[in-house]
């Protein structure tokens, strides 16, 4: 019986070199795709694991005993398989198009709002030359963002608008030149965090004024306000919390009215309102959402929302106001390093363009998605099963049950929207097993678990997709 060192010394000299492993199939059919140099550095990390691999746990490797051109084999077969293996890693690590099949309206994970076709149309038009800050009219120097601003101002009412890079650039923005080196009353029932550890308090620090809380978690009154209002005092922050609600014994001024103290101690009032609907959404069951025409007609010097959340465009932070104000902030030197790109701000236009011209209910997937009624939801499922039944394996079960989609995105935490789901079983896989399957089919469809089901939602799934849908399910393998 060979020994320990016997066994590893034979493994070693099993290895395939990086130049054996370059000349393979598997290498050569990955050549065009990603070039000579990378890889030769994904071959010499390949070979590095085996031979790590090797020295901690050699007999996992294979049989000592067998001979050697066998064992050089094994493992040149083993080095492509994990060659194949790195490269898809890597190809998965990168931006791709999904199919969003949870029935998360605004996934944050999966890029939150899904443009509409006229956004796409418009970012494809940008990604060249385009006129970001060049007036077409006169040959001079232009106004960046100037449409979006101009729209903005058209569906909010507000005097100016001005567009950063997403709502806590926003929020920043707003309290560095506002509220900087003085003070800022927030009620205590506000400070929140949101996703990806945004926290109002830390945000409030970086921008150099200082927090001053009021009131209690669940009641705030106005006379806090008074009370708390001093020489310090700069700024009067209501923030809108938009991922989660407060309910039972509760209480918090009205805007209108913290708008006239605000303005009565001669100070200024911003509104941070989150998700910030530019239309009524409560027909939907989506309530207690601001719709910002409204919180700007109670008076408000400046409020500030998000472009991809229930608006539906890309990721941006919208500012709108009083004119005075949001020159301060388009002078204020942070504003440069917190302004929309072009991509953004082409996508942002045909979005508002699409709210303008009314049709924002048909156009806007995110407004498309939310209004889909379950009846809907239902006959488009059935017929998918329909067309699936007669065609997979006898293994895999598809029925259609009822459900609950999600608005997502930190947006309308309470509202319930109905859906009909799809639930995928296997006899020989488990549904972890399938989620894995599906999510890794070309494109990838990202679904959801529940009580060991894989369930598809066709609320965020476009009629276009069903087809890669149906082919997804029907390459699922034992």
């Amino acid at each position: 019986m060979a020994s320990a060192s016997q066994t590893l010394n034979h493994l070693l000299r099993s290895l395939p070199s990086i130049d054996t492993l370059m000349k393979t199939e598997s290498a050569k059919s990955l050549l065009g795709v990603v070039g000579v140099d990378h890889l030769t550095d994904l071959a010499r990390k390949v070979t590095e694991e085996l031979r790590q691999r090797a020295i901690s746990a050699p007999l996992s490797l294979g049989d000592a005993n067998q001979n050697e051109e066998l064992s050089r084999a094994a493992l040149l077969e083993e080095a492509e398989h994990r060659l194949a293996n790195a490269h898809l890693a890597e190809t998965n690590s990168g931006l791709r198009r999904v199919i969003n099949a949870t029935g998360v309206i605004l996934h944050t994970n999966l890029g939150r709002a899904s443009l509409s076709e006229s956004a796409r149309h418009a970012v494809n038009e940008a990604a060249g030359y385009c006129s970001l800050e060049y007036d077409l009219s006169t040959g001079e120097r232009g106004r960046r963002g100037g449409r979006a601003e101009d729209l903005l101002v058209q569906l909010t009412g507000a005097e100016a608008a001005l567009v950063v890079n997403n709502c806590a650039a926003a929020a920043l923005l707003v309290l560095t030149t506002l509220a900087r080196e003085g003070e800022t009353i927030v009620s205590r029932g506000e400070l929140v965090e949101i996703g990806g550890d945004f926290r109002v308090p830390e945000v409030m620090a970086q921008s150099g004024t200082r927090m001053v809380e009021v009131g209690t978690t669940n009641r705030t009154k106005l006379s806090d306000y008074r009370k708390a209002i001093s020489e310090q005092t700069r700024l009067i922050m209501r923030v809108h919390t938009s991922n989660y609600r407060i309910v039972g014994f509760t209480k918090t001024p009205t805007l209108r009215e913290l708008a006239d103290l605000t303005h009565e101690a001669g100070l200024m009032l911003y509104e941070d309102a989150g998700s910030g609907a530019l239309v009524d959404l409560s027909e939907f069951g989506i309530t207690g959402e601001p719709v910002i025409r409204d919180s700007i007609a109670e008076g408000p010097d400046v409020v500030s929302f998000s472009g991809d959340k229930l608006l539906g465009g890309p990721q941006v932070g919208l500012l709108v106001g009083g004119a005075d104000v949001i020159e301060q902030m388009r002078s204020q030197p942070l504003y440069r390093a917190l302004r929309a790109d072009k991509l953004r701000l082409a996508a942002l236009e045909a979005i508002l363009d699409s709210y303008a011209r009314g049709v924002s209910a048909d156009e806007v997937p995110a407004q498309r998605f939310i209004a889909t009624s379950v009846a809907e939801i239902r006959a488009r499922a059935e017929r998918l099963v329909e067309r699936l039944r007669s065609r997979i394996d006898p293994l895999i079960q598809v029925k259609v049950i009822e459900g609950e989609s999600a608005v997502g995105g930190g947006a309308a935490p309470t509202a319930s929207l109905p859906t009909a789901l799809i639930a995928v079983t296997h006899g020989n896989l488990t549904s972890n097993q399938v989620e894995t399957a599906l999510r890794y089919s070309t494109p990838p469809v990202i679904a959801r678990i529940t009580d060991d089901r894989v369930l598809l939602d066709l609320r965020t799934v476009t009629e276009a997709e069903e087809s890669e849908i149906e082919q997804a399910i029907l390459s699922l393998v034992t």
